[in-house]
């Protein structure tokens, strides 16, 4: 008993001892990857995974080449650009507002999706609710955006840290479990490395929505204010490069089980999911209802984990800006965030399809992208910052590759939304 015991002590230390690459996986695995990975999946099988793989690589280095400078500099990233960059006041302010555009609309499909979510759980077990689905939806959606809100007054960078341990911890164990009864063919896993896009309507727009959703700009930009806030400092420069390596790493893994289940259930089905309804009837069938609630669990953990650092964000952006400080008792704080909890109720206000929002609204944080990769290797590169910290060959071409790869997905992204509207 004492041995597992110590084990699950370890364990357990383990998981609370996760650095700000929780942030990461915050930001990165909400219902927004969840939906994008399981319409994937059910859609088109794992032909996308080669898009992830790119994705959560390019990532792992920017977490890391973010995380380093804050860490030699002492500075945050839009307080960098502001001070040390021609044109950066512009190119932060076009950052903030495009960053906090795209997390806001994210916010609002994935408090909808949430709310569909509790309340299919519901109705499992009380069919009659069903009558009274939007009354019921809207309430539970204003029930969870409250207490989110309460959550943020009351809490600092620790709390928050350990709120999103905890979410991330139940999310992929959930997916991992429902990965070993649902799983796709090695063979297609192996195809689903090589390039190829989707020739049919909608598969331009996953393309970039799954670029938006994991190499999301929000993670890069607000590691070296998370980093600052663990109180990190030179001598941690190991740590933060395995925090972040760590969390791209667990981004791929969680992702990927995501579109395998979706792609082993649904696809062979041939049942796409276009709505939240959808992964209830597709997948009981085919996966049974323990292996159903497990997904569900794991994707309402994944909603709640998003919602907290989106509803961060734009105050944290806001602050980066301004003086590199984070203060989340400030009055500047409480007023953008409870913005934010509105905005995030439009949705379900609207009874629209939050899927489909959902994906439309991560295809939006591609376009700044660019701007954030070029904003940090004008600052790494700067030998003024840098001093004797000489920034590698290696680590320059991969952010110049993810770059290109950055400029290559948002002129799909452009293509894919003016074909949309």
């Amino acid at each position: 008993m004492e041995v597992k015991k110590s084990l699950l002590k370890k364990i357990l230390g383990l998981i609370l001892g996760f650095g700000p690459g929780i942030f990461a996986i915050g930001y990165t695995i909400g219902t927004g990857s969840v939906t994008s990975m399981i319409v994937a999946g059910s859609t088109y099988g794992m032909q996308l995974l080669w898009v992830l793989l790119l994705s959560c690589f390019f990532s792992g280095v920017l977490m890391y080449a973010y995380g380093n400078y804050a860490l030699i500099s002492g500075e945050t990233a839009l307080y960098s650009f502001k001070r040390h960059i021609k044109g950066g006041k512009l190119i932060a302010i076009l950052i903030i507002i495009g960053i906090s555009f795209g997390q806001w609309n994210s916010l609002m499909g994935i408090l909808g999706i949430s709310a569909n979510i509790i309340f299919e759980i519901f109705a499992i077990y009380f069919p009659d609710l069903r009558a009274s689905e939007y009354e019921i939806v809207l309430l539970i959606a204003i029930v969870v955006i409250v207490i989110m809100y309460g959550l943020l007054l009351i809490g600092k960078y620790t709390f928050f840290e350990k709120i999103l341990v905890i979410f991330v911890s139940i999310m992929g164990l959930s997916f991992l479990i429902s990965l070993f009864m649902v799983y796709p063919l090695p063979m297609e896993v192996a195809k689903g490395l090589i390039p190829s896009i989707p020739n049919v309507k909608g598969g331009k727009m996953l393309v970039a929505a799954f670029v938006g959703t994991t190499m999301a700009a929000a993670t890069f930009l607000s590691r070296p204010l998370f980093v600052k806030g663990k109180g990190w400092d030179m001598t941690n420069r190991g740590q933060q490069k395995r925090d972040a390596i760590l969390a791209a790493i667990l981004v791929f893994v969680i992702s990927a089980s995501i579109m395998a289940v979706a792609s082993g259930a649904l696809f062979h089905q041939g049942k796409p999911v276009t709505h939240v309804l959808d992964m209830v009837t597709t997948l009981e069938p085919v996966a049974g209802k323990f292996a159903l609630t497990l997904f569900f669990f794991g994707t309402l953990s994944a909603g709640l984990s998003s919602i907290f650092p989106c509803l961060l964000i734009a105050p944290i952006l806001l602050a980066d800006y301004q003086s590199g400080k984070l203060d989340t008792n400030s009055k500047q704080f409480r007023i953008i965030t409870a913005i934010a909890c509105l905005f995030a109720l439009i949705v379900p206000i609207f009874g629209a399809n939050p899927i489909e929002m959902q994906i439309v609204s991560q295809v939006f944080n591609v376009f700044v992208l660019p701007l954030v990769i070029i904003g940090i290797l004008l600052l790494i590169n700067n030998k003024e910052i840098m001093k004797e910290h000489h920034t590698s060959k290696w680590i320059n071409m991969i952010l110049i590759l993810s770059l290109i790869f950055a400029c290559l997905i948002s002129y799909n992204g452009i293509s894919a939304l003016l074909n949309y509207f």
